[in-house]
């Protein structure tokens, strides 16, 4: 089979799935006797990506395999294909998930250590719900609670190939800066705070993402150390869900969080 012939192949798959195809999927579009190897798979792929340059959509490699995604600047025109909003997630929910990414495997209790607070069974569910989190192991401590680890659709949703392309501190304290400008510029939260003072504080739900100068950056609660140190594994249900590699090479750049 000619090279052209085969990425065209490979593109179709790609635009038909509606999500990410691994090698392995992609080897299962071809009969035993004309199935390419994962090399020229490989090959492949990144010819289509510098074919995509310039272009509103890209092939991009996530922890399930490859995709054709719009590129990120085109979102806001392209979102309004659909009427309903995406989902917003509070403060505390984003703090628990980063937790989870960078200290994996970690405890509720060890996340409500580092936080200070409690976390609500709410937020565990609806990470699990997500299917953002899974359930990897169970600490040696007494009741044996459920150690959480990030699962490969985290990876998906995120745009992630590995843990290892999670951001650094630094790049976390720069958006949460800004995030922090955005909040006291935006019309919306401005209207929130008219609002409230018009209704009366008693009859407004509190807010989950607070606004006063002194509170912890996500970068500082993920940075914060627990209070002491964590008991060993009792048991390790499965190991962290990694992307795969082919059959001559070793994806050197699976992550191992320390926690």
């Amino acid at each position: 089979m000619d090279n052209q012939k085969l990425k065209s192949i490979i593109e179709a798959a790609l635009l038909a799935s509606g999500g990410s195809l691994s090698l392995d999927q992609m080897l299962q579009l071809f009969e035993q006797d004309s199935m390419p190897e994962k090399k020229a798979l490989r090959e492949v792929l990144a010819e289509l990506a510098d074919d995509y340059e310039g272009r509103g959509m890209q092939i991009t490699e996530t922890g399930s395999g490859w995709r054709i995604q719009i590129r990120a600047e085109y979102a806001d025109w392209v979102s309004r294909l659909w009427e309903e909003k995406p989902a917003r997630y509070s403060r505390a929910l984003m703090e628990t998930l980063a937790l989870i990414a960078y200290r994996q495997p970690i405890t509720r209790g060890e996340i409500e250590d580092v936080r200070g607070v409690s976390v609500s069974t709410n937020i565990i569910k609806t990470l699990q719900e997500r299917e953002w989190i899974r359930v990897v192991g169970h600490r040696d401590v007494p009741g044996k609670p459920a150690l959480y680890a990030t699962s490969r659709i985290f990876l998906d949703y995120f745009n992630l190939k590995s843990l290892n392309d999670l951001p650094s501190l630094a790049e976390i304290r720069d958006l949460d800066s800004i995030n922090k400008e955005l909040e006291l510029n935006d019309p919306d939260k401005l209207e929130e705070k008219d609002e409230q003072a018009e209704n009366g504080a008693q009859d407004i739900e509190p807010l989950e993402v607070a606004s006063t100068d002194d509170q912890e950056t996500t970068a500082e609660v993920i940075a914060a150390q627990p209070a002491a140190d964590q008991p060993p594994i009792a048991s390790l249900d499965q190991s962290p869900e990694q992307p795969e590699s082919d059959d001559s090479e070793t994806d050197s750049s699976q992550s191992q969080i320390e926690h």
